[in-house]
């Protein structure tokens, strides 16, 4: 018996063991929310387990679910992509066709209301728009499209989505600050509402997007110095992240109050709260990008960056002369 108070220690448990009896199941991706996950198969299905509240494993029930278990309403669909906030999840199909389900809050579903939703809900997209992925906050959610415009709808707080209608070097009127879009909506802040965007990412009370000539631009709260600029002030306009302007871009990450991007020449900045490793490196907070040695000995390049709360993962791959095998 434990005692009052401890908490036993559970074994790691890794998805192929949940997956015993799902055979020739691959997992290609996974994405995680607050209390569950999804898996996508290299099949084009997902499938999802963990907390089931408020609907995010899209089972049309909100129970608990140990075992990972097929999304049935999307088997008609062929999924390439999913991505989850605390509590919901959008998905993308090869068909471009766009799916939402979960919580509601702040319209982050993209559906016009602020209802939740247990059972995937087709997603309706403005008239020539395709979307090309998809990304989640924890209260909201943006679209890349084809073109390279950004999309977004849930809570604008502090301007986190980028949807306020902002001109270069404006602040914005008391009268035009948008709180929240309960559809997708295009940016509306410059120069995110022009410029074509390469990546872009979703932080708790802040967003980070690199353009497609490499600049990277912040825009939300900087409490802790994660927009990367010299003035830690409050400002609803998007900023150049400082001391990155001669270094090009390829892919941005956001954590809870803190910044990672990745140069084309695989380069590492962070910048923001540095309280736990946050940042990669031992200095506290900095309000400015500064470069994460990574302790690699062979040439790499980074083919991957998330952030989640107050961790980094960075995926690399050894550069060597060898030619890739297709």
């Amino acid at each position: 018996a434990l005692l009052p108070g401890a908490v036993e220690q559970q074994q790691p448990q890794f998805v192929s063991r949940f997956l015993e009896g799902q055979s020739g199941v691959t997992i290609k991706h996974v994405a995680c929310g607050d209390l569950f996950t999804a898996c996508l198969t290299d099949r084009g299905i997902i499938m999802t387990f963990g907390s089931g509240s408020n609907g995010c494993l899209g089972h049309g029930s909100l129970n608990d679910l140990s075992q990972p278990t097929i999304v049935e309403a999307l088997l008609g669909y062929e999924m390439v992509q999913v991505a989850c906030g605390a509590s919901h999840v959008l998905a993308l199909s090869t068909e471009r066709e766009l799916f939402a389900w979960g919580r509601g809050d702040g319209g982050r579903l993209g559906l016009g209301t602020r209802e939740s939703h247990s059972c995937p809900q087709q997603v309706s997209m403005p008239p020539g728009q395709e979307a090309q992925r998809v990304i989640c906050g924890i209260d909201s959610s943006m679209i890349l499209t084809v073109p390279g415009r950004a999309l977004a709808c849930g809570s604008n707080r502090f301007n986190k989505l980028g949807l306020d209608p902002l001109s270069l070097g404006e602040e914005t009127a008391p009268h035009q600050q948008v709180e929240e879009a309960l559809s997708f909506t295009p940016l509306g802040s410059a120069p995110l509402d022009q410029e074509p965007l390469l990546s872009v990412d979703l932080g708790t009370a802040h967003s980070a997007a690199v353009t497609a000539s490499g600049d990277c631009y912040t825009f939300g709260s900087n409490q802790h110095g994660q927009l990367g600029t010299h003035a830690r002030r409050v400002s609803r306009a998007p900023c150049q992240v400082q001391g990155l302007q001669n270094i090009k871009i390829a892919m941005v990450a956001c954590g809870d109050a803190f910044t990672v991007a990745i140069g084309t020449e695989g380069e590492v900045y962070s910048w923001g709260k540095g309280a736990r490793g946050r940042l990669g490196r031992r200095d506290e907070d900095a309000g400015l990008p500064r470069p994460v040695q990574l302790q690699e000995t062979h040439p790499y390049t980074v083919t991957s960056v998330s952030c989640c709360h107050g961790n980094t993962l960075l995926a690399v791959r050894t550069v060597t002369d060898e030619p890739i095998p297709p």
